[in-house]
């Protein structure tokens, strides 16, 4: 007796599936991708300093690379996502590696500044559809019970990276010696070189056998199933393999469904990242830019600065880890959302005080807790979304998201400038409370607990509110 592979399946054979070489694959492969986004964000940080020494350029247009580089992201989350849903998450990994690589390298050989505005925003869209690709892949082939913490444990290679990146920056701009001139070219150019390394992790993951089946194509996922299972030691069952390709929704019409069939978890995915790109992104624009300065941390010892900032970040992330699937998805992001409120009240406290030893360890605490914040919202909001929206609804969250990047980053410097650096602090307090009431909200209202749940029952199981929302439209 042979049986369709239907969606709900494939999603119990992949999560019956015992932890094997190829889940540590594709986790590896994965999580390097995620380390070499954060490494070009941190690496931005270090080598802004010199290229804009040596194209003599302003305060005002030094913050726009990083303005046009969040507004590559934004476009380029919206793009990947409803790229990755038509054509597929594995040819978008290795696509938008060599796109983001290639750019990077390019930066580093700019005449001018208006080419790096050009390459910098080349290279963001790169990074911004690795946000909607990673997440979706990372959800769609894990098994349920671990599903969560393998997430979590790609979420926490972000600070790796940056540790990465600060002992690169050291390495380039102080231990070589060399001139301003060149040493943010080498940064650029070896940073581009070394992402390069994931391609050969890249290319052994496999296609998402859910997205296949939700494309109607059953053979190749049957085929991937299959390989899954003989690396499990577990036999297959006797399902009918059958192809007949399905169409993926464009971008206005995945948006329009979101909309009309899963509006709590758009606007979950959008607040919940909304708030952490602001709070994250602000926060280090506010201590670069006006804070470091204040309390006279030297430009030697800010790579030092930052790199036990993210070691906090590490730490912080892990722990989170380890809690993440015991206490389900809604508690932990509240408790981690409510404590980055807190850290940041913290660092305002220790700002206040002019003491460089009191803010770096008041900023390993806050960069700690906002880490294992964001680190818990991404595998929040990605599982939510069903398999043929997932790269869209991921896309739209961080799109959003980046919106409150850019502001944050241009608005909490020139605030602390004018008001002082307690008021830019307090804003960003206030943001992080709202992705509090954001999932203090999606509860009451009904949302679905996902932990350890089955994608297809997670995408099934919808609120009142959802469908009263959809019988209305």
């Amino acid at each position: 007796m042979t049986a369709a592979n239907t969606p709900a399946v494939v999603g119990a054979r992949l999560d019956r599936l015992s932890w094997n070489r190829l889940h540590t694959v594709i986790l590896v492969a994965l999580g390097a991708g995620w380390l070499f986004d954060s490494f070009e964000v941190q690496m931005f940080s270090s080598s802004v300093g010199p290229l804009g020494d040596h194209f003599h350029a302003t305060v005002f247009e030094r913050d726009a690379i990083l303005a046009v580089w969040l507004g590559g992201i934004l476009i380029g989350a919206l793009a990947g996502g409803r790229l990755a849903d038509r054509f597929g998450r594995r040819r978008l990994f290795v696509a938008t590696l060599l796109w983001y690589a290639g750019f990077t390298i390019v930066t580093g050989m700019s005449p001018d500044l208006g080419s790096v505005y050009v390459f910098r925003f080349l290279a963001a869209l790169g990074v911004g559809a690795e946000y909607s690709i990673v997440n979706a892949a990372i959800a769609e082939f894990m098994p349920a019970r671990v599903r969560g913490r393998a997430n979590a444990v790609v979420m926490n290679f972000w600070p790796a990276g940056a540790i990465v990146a600060a002992l690169l920056a050291y390495f380039v701009l102080d231990t070589l010696g060399l001139s301003d001139t060149v040493s943010w070219r080498y940064m650029f150019v070896l940073g581009g070189l070394i992402a390069l390394v994931v391609l050969y992790f890249r290319r052994r993951i496999p296609e998402s056998p859910r997205w296949l089946v939700s494309r109607g194509r059953d053979v190749e996922a049957e085929a991937i199933l299959r390989s899954l299972e003989d690396a499990s030691g577990l036999p297959g069952p006797d399902c009918l393999a059958q192809s007949h390709d399905r169409a993926a929704p464009g971008l206005v019409q995945g948006i329009g469904e979101l909309v009309r069939r899963y509006p709590g978890r758009l606007a979950l995915g959008s607040l919940l990242d909304l708030a952490e790109a602001f709070g994250y992104y602000g926060i280090f624009a506010l201590l670069s830019v006006v804070v470091l300065h204040e309390v006279h941390i030297s430009d030697r010892a800010i790579p030092f600065f930052y790199i036990l900032g993210n070691v906090g970040g590490l730490i912080g992330g892990l722990v989170m880890t380890s809690v993440f699937d015991g206490l389900g998805r809604k508690k932990t992001v509240a408790i981690f959302y409510a404590a980055s409120a807190a850290g940041v009240g913290l660092l305002a406290l220790a700002t206040s005080t002019r003491s460089a030893g009191l803010v770096t360890a008041a900023f390993i605490v806050a960069n700690g807790l906002a880490t294992a914040a964001w680190t818990s919202a991404y595998p929040t909001f990605t599982e939510l979304f069903p398999t043929h929206l997932r790269g869209v609804g991921v896309g739209m969250s961080v799109a959003v998201g980046r919106v409150g990047a850019i502001v944050g980053t241009l608005a909490l410097p020139s605030i602390a400038t004018h008001l002082g650096a307690t008021a830019s602090y307090l804003l960003v307090v206030g943001f992080w409370l709202v992705g509090v009431v954001a999932i203090g909200v999606f509860s009451w209202r009904g949302g679905i607990e996902a932990a350890r749940k089955p994608l297809e029952v997670v995408a099934a199981v919808r609120s009142r509110r959802e469908l009263s929302v959809e019988a209305a439209t």
